[in-house]
């Protein structure tokens, strides 16, 4: 595991949420994802963007969100309980920059999401353990503390 892997998630993370959202760039301009895509390959050196994405929002997003995810599964078959952690706070960063975003951007965004879940993301990467460590966190994440006695 490269000893940046834990620190580059969390970066491209919050520029991924940025770019998604509009704030800094947009997909689909075809170079304001340059900065994310370099930080992935960094890992992942094999995701490149063909040409025929370049400029199309949708492909664009798809091929962020799976090199993203990637990463985390990656980090996740070292350390599956900060992996868990790191995959919801980026769950968390894609509901929040889709929030965000402007409305005529709502559906492509929506579908490079989806794409580059199931299209990009390399699932040989998910373990076991990781993947109980997900529900573990979701359920503690969504739960509310509720007193036991009435007051």
């Amino acid at each position: 595991m490269s000893p940046t892997l834990r620190s580059d998630i969390y970066a491209v993370i919050d520029q991924a949420r940025a770019w998604i959202s509009g704030v800094r760039g947009q997909a689909g301009d075809g170079v304001s994802y340059s900065t994310i895509l370099s930080t992935i390959q960094k890992h992942f050196p094999e995701l490149k963007v063909r040409l025929e994405s370049v400029g199309h929002a949708e492909s664009e997003v798809a091929i962020i969100v799976g090199g993203i995810t990637d990463m985390i599964m990656e980090y996740s078959m070292w350390e599956s309980m900060s992996g868990g952690m790191a995959m919801r706070t980026w769950a968390d960063g894609l509901i929040g920059a889709y929030e965000k975003a402007g409305m005529g951007q709502k559906d492509v965004l929506a579908k490079g999401i989806t794409q580059g879940i199931n299209q990009h993301t390399n699932v040989s990467l998910m373990t076991k353990d990781f993947t109980a460590r997900i529900q573990i966190i979701s359920a503690l994440k969504s739960s509310r503390f509720r007193p036991p006695y009435p007051e």
